[in-house]
């Protein structure tokens, strides 16, 4: 039996000196992936920088060029102006586009779209502009955002109270004041 517990020491001991090299081993590479990330990061901050500067270099430059036909004041109104379009520009090529292409993620018109991008069809169903008969008509249909006869519900919502980016089951109407 001594010789049994000496081999599982053994064993042990083996499994624990593996266990530590493995552990630096992976300690290392780690610590080096690291190190080159962190070289690229700065190396990045001061490109950012540079371009900040240049950028400040140029918008100087613009200022200075318009002042020359013009009044300071208006050049300066100018070159702000520029830097705003610019950054509204930088601003929306920043955000990702919808499934549909750019400029295609509202709905304009107050119309539904043909269905969201997952393709699993319309996600609320279609309002008709107009009730079945016409407002309070020959059905006796009640409008859009008038409770049915004697109904203790809420009003139908109209259609320009649906919000189709809202959660689904709830309507742009909660939340508004």
């Amino acid at each position: 039996m001594d010789r049994m517990d000496h081999l599982e020491h053994l064993d042990k001991h083996l499994v624990d000196e593996l266990a530590q090299v493995a552990r630096e081993t992976v300690r290392d590479e780690l610590r080096e992936q690291t190190r080159k990330q962190r070289r690229k990061a700065t190396l990045y901050a001061a490109s950012g920088a540079a371009a900040l500067y240049a950028g400040a270099a140029l918008a100087l430059t613009v200022g200075l060029a318009l002042a020359a036909g013009m009044p300071d004041w208006a050049a300066a109104l100018i070159t702000a102006a520029l830097l705003g379009v610019a950054a509204y520009l930088l601003r929306g090529a920043a955000r990702p586009a919808s499934a549909h292409g750019p400029g295609h993620d509202r709905t304009l018109g107050g119309d539904a779209p043909g269905g969201p991008a997952s393709g699993l069809g319309v996600p609320y169903p279609p309002m008709p502009p107009v009730a079945p008969g016409g407002v309070g008509g020959a059905t006796g249909a009640p409008g859009a955002g008038t409770p049915a006869p004697g109904g203790t519900g809420p009003a139908a919502p109209r259609r320009d109270d649906i919000d189709p980016e809202a959660p689904h089951g709830t309507h742009g109407t909660h939340g508004r004041g």
